[in-house]
């Protein structure tokens, strides 16, 4: 025993003598030299150490280098793809006898890394071997030993000491997309006492003038890499944002993690802009944005639940999950909110167009194009929708658009193979209800788009003075809508757009005008403006049915029953050609009964013409169609006239009483 000690120290002795000698006995430029030629070896790069060079063999492993580059590759921008001031690294020896691996010191200086693609889109990372490299083969690694934590790399007893990057530097060009990125002050620093014990690194970077701080904690790295869960912990700093995870996560059999985050962004649009990509969108919303959650990820599915929203003053709660494991990615959301007001989102209403006239209201500043201009034909793709599928839930406690507003509603989305469906299946809307259905498929290669509209005792006046200024009308509103089309393009689905649908006011009033008043007594009716503001023509109904064939929707029972008012209508709007041909029959009768009232009682008719492109609708009266009801039955036409006239049986009033023109009954309708 005593012999076997004596040769191992010999050797032992021998072992570190040789350590000692060899740097002494063998040039250092040998060393150099070879590590370069391995260098371009693998690279296929000239490669070149111009300062300071050193290599010391015991008590530690030590190796310097000084102005160290790699060539770029042929035609790149950059003369070098990675320059470095200065390499020091130290390795401890003995520990190495154990399988450990102990860096003592490994410090970049100054690293710049040029990273180039050409215009064919060829990067310059992609490195071609020198003629006689043996080109990388793929190998199997040897299984990890069980808690080891290694995964086959012999990293058990590796610990870090002085691990750092100092002030480095990466620039990022696209010659093909014209994109150029670079990050300029980049310090790293690295504590790992052991696989066992907690690794910090921490760090800083400057993107876009902005310093930016980033923080990685690992609690255990051997159980990390173990497939254990452990500790970890994140986080991103900026001023424009804040990101922070909390949590545990391991790496195998694939990436797990769980834990809390939180998102914090002072201003949506100077993040945006900060990033390169201003936000365009109008209006004054995009301010503060806040998000908190819990968060997992198992491989290839991601959960974030339990979320709080915050969006200016718009506030959300709700989960949403992702599973991409199978053929096509599969996302469940499920999102409650408060009052949503969208005008901080929209443009301001009469914004001013590039021809100085203002806009109408809601086009963001772009005047609506005439109708001449046509329907447009770009393609429609709605070929994305074959992309993901998707079931998602909207509840939200009230919804305000410019001045209408919407109470409680409830939506629901399901995207399946290509076809979404979305469901308002709850509306509060103005004293009434309101459901919807709208589908877009994109499962064939020609979109089809199916809309269905249902509304229930809407008020109408509210209504319709928020959403077009129309304060005229008053009464009770139903509509049903049912429409659906297919195209490649805009202008194929107008013109293959079919349906049918129903609107009707009852009970209601027209405001501005009063129709007995103006045959009773003209002065009052028109020249005393304080009654003129209080008028109104009472009506029983005002409805209309319609349907639409190949674009053109087709109405030939428009009827309005109101004391001394009978209208009816009929006629076409040709969608496709943007053109309206019309034909509205108002009626002044004796009668002033409303409510039930017949439209066939007497009186004159005084039909007008509505025609022309939409841009440029013509009203004109059809004189000929007066004096052709007169022809066909004169004697109900004087019956008609004597029972206006008063003293023959026609409302009293005076001699100030006239008959009214019906065509400006009409415009006073229509508030024109």
């Amino acid at each position: 025993m005593k012999k076997l000690l004596i040769v191992i120290g010999a050797l032992v002795v021998l072992v570190i003598a040789a350590l000692l000698i060899a740097p002494m006995v063998i040039p250092v430029d040998t060393y150099k030299k070879e590590i370069l030629a391995q260098v371009e070896k693998a690279t296929g790069r000239q490669a070149q150490i111009d300062g300071e060079f050193g290599i010391s063999l015991f008590p530690t492993v030590k190796f310097t280098a000084g102005k160290f580059s790699l060539a770029n590759a042929k035609g790149g921008k950059a003369s070098q793809m990675v320059t470095l001031e200065q390499l020091n690294v130290q390795v401890a020896v003995l520990p190495l006898i154990s399988g450990n691996v102990v860096i003592d010191s490994f410090v970049l200086d100054k690293p710049v890394i040029n990273l180039e693609v050409d215009a064919q889109g060829r990067p310059n990372w992609e490195f071609t071997p020198a003629a006689g490299a043996a080109a990388p083969t793929k190998t199997e690694s040897a299984p990890a030993k069980a808690g080891d934590g290694s995964g086959g790399l012999g990293l058990a007893g590796l610990q870090l000491g002085d691990v750092r990057l100092v002030d480095g530097r990466i620039a990022y060009s696209d010659a093909k997309t014209g994109v150029t990125q670079t990050v300029d002050a980049i310090n790293m620093s690295v504590s790992l006492p052991s696989m066992t014990s907690p690794m910090a690194a921490n760090g800083s970077l400057v993107w876009n003038k902005e310093k930016i701080d980033l923080v990685l904690g690992v609690d255990n790295l051997n159980a990390f890499l173990a497939g254990t869960q452990t500790g970890l912990n994140a986080a991103v700093a900026a001023s424009t944002v804040k990101l922070d995870f909390k949590g545990k996560a391991s790496s195998k059999p694939q990436m797990k993690a769980s834990g809390t985050i939180d998102l914090d962004v002072p201003s949506i649009r100077k993040l945006a802009a900060w990033a390169g990509q201003p936000l365009e969108a109008p209006g004054t919303g995009f301010g503060p944005l806040r998000i908190s959650g819990q968060v997992g990820v198992d491989g290839p599915k991601y959960s974030f639940t339990k979320a709080k929203l915050s969006l200016d003053a718009i506030q959300a709660t709700g989960d949403f999950r992702f599973d991409g494991s199978g053929r096509v990615p599969y996302i469940n959301a499920g999102l409650g909110t408060g009052m949503l007001d969208l005008n901080p989102y929209l443009p301001p209403e009469g914004k001013t167009g590039a021809n100085g006239a203002a806009a109408p209201a809601g086009t963001g500043g772009n005047a609506a194009k005439p109708a001449s201009a046509g329907w447009s034909t770009d393609p429609i793709d709605l070929s994305g929708l074959r992309a993901v599928n998707a079931d998602i839930a909207l509840n939200v406690a009230g919804l305000m658009v410019r001045k209408i507003k919407v109470g409680k509603s409830a939506v629901s989305v399901a995207l399946k193979g290509g076809r979404l469906t979305t469901k308002l299946t709850e509306m509060a809307l103005y004293g009434g209800n309101g459901t919807a259905t709208v589908t877009a498929d994109g499962a064939t290669s020609i979109p089809a788009v199916a809309a269905k509209f249902d509304l229930a005792g809407l008020q109408a006046n509210p209504a319709l003075t928020d959403a077009i200024a129309m304060d005229k009308i008053e009464g009770t509103l139903n509509a049903n809508i049912d429409i659906a089309t297919r195209g490649a393009s805009q202008k194929a689905m107008v013109s293959a757009l079919g349906g049918n649908g129903k609107v009707a006011f009852a009970d209601g009033a027209i405001r501005g005008i009063n129709i007995g008043a103006m045959v009773r007594n003209a002065a009052s009716a028109f020249l005393d403006s304080s009654a003129r503001q209080a008028q109104k023509t009472d009506f029983a109904e005002l409805s209309g049915t319609f349907k639409v064939v190949n674009g053109i929707m087709l109405n030939d029972d428009l009827k309005l029953l109101s004391p001394l008012l009978r209208v009816g209508g009929k006629g076409t709007v040709d969608m496709p050609n943007r053109s309206v041909n019309y034909r509205i029959e108002p009626k002044v009768v004796a009668s002033t009964t409303g409510q039930g009232g017949s439209t066939d009682t007497s009186g004159i008719k005084v039909p007008v013409i509505v025609s022309g492109p939409w841009d440029n609708l013509s009203y004109k009266p059809d004189l000929a169609g007066v004096i052709d009801g007169i022809a066909k039955d004169p004697k109900k036409a004087l019956e008609g006239i004597k029972k206006m006239i008063p003293g023959q049986g026609g409302a009293a009033g005076g001699s100030g009483s006239v008959i009214p023109k019906p065509e400006d009954a009409l415009k006073k309708l229509f508030g024109r």
